[in-house]
């Protein structure tokens, strides 16, 4: 019998830019159906072939129901409600990859897709094969490095990049992408100092509120709960790597109080240090 699924976890969590959850294939039966559900990460499935339907909320909390077909693909964002089946005479047949990181949120606004906009279409068929070939490679090498494998995910971001019907094109000279940048490259060398939304805004010499407003529009989340997940994902590779206590790991992060470094752990992991570490200091394979 033709095997018609295939499924995968990635086995390496310590990229911070982007990484992977898991990722599969399947050939769908009619009338297939998954949710309604949430996710805790970006869902993004690429249609080979047949027909479905994805039902999901935009930011107004209205659901829209979008008829989907060969060369088409949808996202399905964190926290977002949706429903998604297949075709009852043609179903579909697609591929999948869960992800998430600090550049996933550029990544998808380069590709034109988000909360209020899920279904994603291409400029050309031309296009088809290499999106279908870059996240086939992925699925079907589940025993290849990460470093394989994560650069496999970022050639599939750009082929869906250069083969998007209605990509952002972002301007590298633009002083807001600038500021974002900069304000970016503070964080990634500073975080484990006591640094402040101030401090990143001093640096930038802008306007608190201003830098605040124009990184929420670009990254879709607050330069405070960015700065807290890039000091929380370096303090997850540090638990995971090293023998230092929680007391050292949060100051090594940017937390003179223990407290204040665990309350902020449980923000983004939804468990204590303790804990998570417990869960994940022998499960690196």
């Amino acid at each position: 019998m033709k095997k018609n699924f295939k499924f995968n976890v990635f086995q390496n969590d310590k990229n911070i830019d982007l990484t992977m959850f898991q990722y599969g294939w399947e050939a769908c039966a009619p009338m297939h159906s998954f949710g309604p559900a949430k996710r805790n990460h970006y869902l993004f499935h690429y249609i080979f072939s047949g027909k479905g339907y994805l039902s999901s909320n935009d930011s107004s909390g209205e659901t829209k129901l979008y008829k989907l077909e060969k060369g088409q693909g949808f996202l399905i964002c964190p926290g977002q409600v949706n429903t998604y089946y297949a075709d009852e005479k043609d179903p579909w047949e697609y591929s999948w990859v869960e992800f998430d990181g600090v550049k996933a949120v550029e990544f998808l606004n380069m590709v034109g897709i988000g909360y209020d906009k899920p279904v994603y279409r291409m400029k050309s068929s031309e296009f088809y094969d290499s999106i279908r070939d870059e996240l086939m490679y992925i699925v079907d090498n589940p025993m290849g490095s990460p470093i394989n494998q994560i650069g496999h995910l970022y050639l599939f971001f750009d082929c869906l990049i250069r083969g998007s019907a209605y990509k952002n094109v972002i301007s590298h000279v633009r002083m807001k992408d600038y500021y974002i940048k900069e304000a970016i490259s503070f964080i990634e060398q500073n975080y484990s100092s006591s640094i402040t939304v101030e401090d990143i805004a001093d640096f930038c010499n802008l306007n608190r509120n201003y830098l605040g407003r124009i990184f929420k529009e670009n990254m879709n989340q607050t330069l405070q709960h960015f700065l807290m997940y890039y000091r929380m994902s370096r303090a997850s590779e540090l638990l995971k790597y090293s023998d230092m206590t929680i007391n050292e790991i949060g100051k090594m992060c940017g937390y003179q109080n223990q407290l204040h470094f665990s309350r902020a752990f449980k923000t983004i992991f939804e468990v204590s240090p303790n804990k998570w570490r417990d869960e994940n200091k022998n499960g690196d394979s």
